[in-house]
């Protein structure tokens, strides 16, 4: 069985946006459940003055047996195999190896990313069981015009090159893109992170996450747009004051 299915041709334009100073590369959404069926974006900055981003190399983790990927014009995209250990049986057939690494390489004239610009190649993908409550790596090497490579292969979050990655939440939690520091924990801790599923939490721990999220940005806008309301009204009262008073001067009350 051929472990990649090849998506159709899509209309959709390669995003070129600009985008933040020392943008990672990343993956969105960043929160998804275990068993879940996702649409996964490898958001790819470009980052180098007079240069342009040529090539993208994933290295996908463990257990992703099936992958289908989008046609983003101006890019071609190659995927290469690993043997699995042992075979697993799906619907029947018998899977034999599993998608270790997909490479992306610019063939233009569309698609071209340059500095302060980003592209998205998106993934469809079976997020595997076995992996609630860990946060998987996407280990990435991206490389640009000029011949320099940038490495992002870096397990720690407070490093300058970390590597993508995704919390992979209880079976039956929601897909989530949990705005703030990316990702986490550090691969290799494999405990579940605030946003991910925490002991007796079954599947909430995402929304519940996600939700504490919104609920202090939220709060914190409110405020916000009080006090701005207050100020607003305060000048209000104060011009209104002032009308009232040239008013009467003027007719000698």
């Amino acid at each position: 069985m051929k472990a990649v299915k090849i998506a159709p041709l899509v209309t959709a334009a390669v995003l070129l946006v600009s985008v933040p100073a020392e943008a990672h590369v990343s993956v969105h959404p960043n929160t998804v459940p275990a068993g879940a069926f996702a649409t996964l974006d490898v958001r790819v900055p470009g980052e180098q003055a007079g240069a342009h981003v040529t090539k993208v190399d994933l290295l996908l983790p463990p257990g992703f047996t099936e992958v289908d990927y989008e046609n983003v014009p101006g890019w071609s995209v190659r995927t290469v195999e690993r043997k699995l250990a042992k075979p697993i049986e799906d619907d029947g057939e018998k899977i034999e190896s599993e998608i270790a690494q997909l490479v992306w390489s610019w063939t233009g004239p569309l698609g071209r990313v340059d500095d302060g610009e980003f592209v998205q190649f998106p993934l469809s993908v079976a997020i595997p069981d076995e992996d609630a409550g860990k946060a998987l790596e996407f280990r990435t090497v991206q490389t640009y015009s000029n011949g320099e490579a940038v490495h992002w292969i870096d397990p720690s979050l407070d490093a300058e090159h970390p590597s993508p990655r995704i919390n992979v939440t209880a079976k039956g939690g929601v897909v989530a893109d949990v705005a703030g520091q990316e990702a986490g924990p550090t691969a290799g801790q494999g405990g579940a992170t605030a946003s991910s599923t925490t002991s007796g939490g079954a599947g909430q721990g995402s929304s519940e996450g996600a939700a504490a999220g919104a609920v202090t940005s939220s709060g914190g806008a409110s405020k916000g747009l009080a006090t701005a309301a207050l100020i607003v009204g305060a000048l209000g009262l104060l011009i209104g004051l002032i009308a009232v008073a040239r008013t009467r001067r003027r007719s000698g009350v």
